[in-house]
C-alpha cells in the first residue's frame, strides 16, 4: 500500500518519493496554435509525435525519471498530445495550468473579472482550481503545478496574472513556477505580488534566474524563501554556459544547493523559430545536455554528488510534496537552507 505524497503526471497519480531525477523546467511542445492550425504545411503530427518520442526516449536512457512540462495556456498546451507521446516512453511527465502572458489577459478574460467592464469573480482562479482538482478539458489528466510570467515589466495583464495564480495556490496548495527576467529582476517584482497575495514563497521557482551571474540577486530571491531555477543550460546566447556553471557553483560552495533546481526550458519542438535556426544559435540547447556537459562541468567545479543530488531529486520532491498539505494559510514560513 502506498503512502505519503502522491504528485499528479500525465500517467496517474505518482508518489513524489518515486519522482526521481527531476528536469523542473521543460517543455514538449511549444506551438502558436492558432498558426498552427491555419499553416497546416508548417505541421506533421505523426512525424512531430515520433519525434518527441525519440528525444524523451533519450532523456530517460540519460537517467531522467521526470519531467516537469511548464507548457500552459499560452504556449499551445495539448496534454491530450502530450499524453500520446508519453504513451511510448517510460518517463513522469508533470503538467501545469496557468496562463503564460507578458503583456495582456487573454481576450477571453478581458471583459469580465475583477477591475473589468463586467466585474465578477476571477474566472482565471476558476480555471486554474479546476485543472488541478478535476482535469484538463476532458482528459481527465490534472495538473502538478501553476505557472506564470512576468518579463522585463509588470503590466496590468501580468499583475492580474500573478495574482489568479496566487488564489488558486491558497485555494489548492499547489506550488507556482514563474518564467522572469533575471537581468530586469523581475523576480522579485514577482515575489512581492504572489507575497502580498498571502502565496508561500517557499513553494515558489522563480525560473530562468540562471540567466545572470549576478549573485546578489540571486541571494535576494533565497532570502525571501524561493527556489531559483538554473533552467536555461543549453541557452548559451543568453549567458555562457561557463558563466552559468561557475554561478551554481558558487550558491552550491555558499551551502545553497537547497534552494536550486536544475534544467534547460528546452522544448521537443518548438515554432516559435523558423525550421533549423534554434539547432544553429543554440546547439546545446536540448533536453540532455544537462547530463552530457552540464554535470560533469559542474563536478569538475567542486559541486558534490550530494548537492547534484538536492538540485535534481530532493528538492523536486519537497517542492511537489507541499501540494499534499492542502490549501494554504500565507503562513510564509522560512524553508531549509534558506540564509540567515
Amino acid at each position: 500500500m502506498t503512502t505519503g505524497p502522491q504528485v499528479q503526471t500525465v500517467r496517474g497519480p505518482v508518489p513524489a518519493d518515486d519522482l526521481g531525477t527531476v528536469l523542473m523546467h521543460e517543455h514538449v511542445f511549444v506551438l502558436s496554435e492558432e498558426f498552427r492550425q491555419n499553416l497546416p504545411e508548417t505541421w506533421d503530427e505523426r512525424q512531430r509525435v515520433d519525434d518527441a518520442v525519440t528525444r524523451l526516449k533519450a532523456l530517460a536512457a540519460a537517467g531522467v525519471t521526470t519531467l516537469v512540462d511548464a507548457t500552459c495556456i499560452g504556449l499551445g498546451r495539448n496534454v491530450a498530445r502530450v499524453a500520446e507521446v508519453n504513451e511510448q516512453v517510460d518517463l513522469d511527465i508533470i503538467a501545469a495550468t496557468g496562463i503564460y502572458t507578458v503583456a495582456d489577459v487573454p481576450d477571453y478574460f478581458r471583459y469580465h473579472g475583477p477591475g473589468t467592464l463586467l466585474g465578477g469573480a476571477e474566472g482565471m482562479t476558476e480555471l486554474f482550481v479546476r485543472e488541478l482538482t478535476e482535469g484538463i478539458a476532458d482528459t481527465g489528466i490534472r495538473a502538478a503545478f501553476l505557472k506564470c510570467a512576468i518579463e522585463d515589466r509588470l503590466t496590468p495583464g501580468v499583475e492580474r496574472v500573478l495574482r489568479a495564480v496566487a488564489q488558486a495556490h491558497l485555494r489548492t496548495g499547489a506550488p507556482i513556477t514563474v518564467h522572469t527576467n533575471a537581468v530586469a529582476r523581475t523576480g522579485l517584482v514577482a515575489q512581492e505580488i504572489l507575497r502580498s497575495e498571502g502565496a508561500d514563497l517557499g513553494a515558489v521557482v522563480i525560473g530562468h534566474s540562471g540567466d545572470t551571474a549576478d549573485l546578489g540577486y540571486l541571494h535576494e530571491l533565497i532570502d525571501n524563501g524561493s527556489y531559483v531555477g538554473m533552467d536555461r543550460f543549453g541557452l548559451d546566447i543568453l549567458l555562457p554556459g561557463d558563466q552559468r556553471v561557475a554561478t551554481v557553483a558558487a550558491l552550491a560552495r555558499e551551502g545553497l544547493a537547497e534552494r536550486m533546481v536544475l534544467s534547460h526550458d528546452a522544448s521537443c519542438h518548438v515554432d516559435w523559430f523558423p525550421p533549423g535556426v534554434r539547432e544553429q544559435i543554440a546547439p546545446n540547447w536540448h533536453h540532455t545536455h544537462l547530463h552530457d556537459q552540464v554535470l560533469p562541468a559542474l563536478r569538475q567545479a567542486g559541486v558534490t554528488e550530494q548537492q547534484l543530488t538536492t538540485m535534481l531529486v530532493d528538492n523536486p520532491r519537497r517542492y511537489f510534496s507541499q501540494n499534499a498539505a492542502g490549501p494554504r494559510s500565507g503562513s510564509g514560513r522560512t524553508p531549509p537552507g534558506t540564509r540567515s
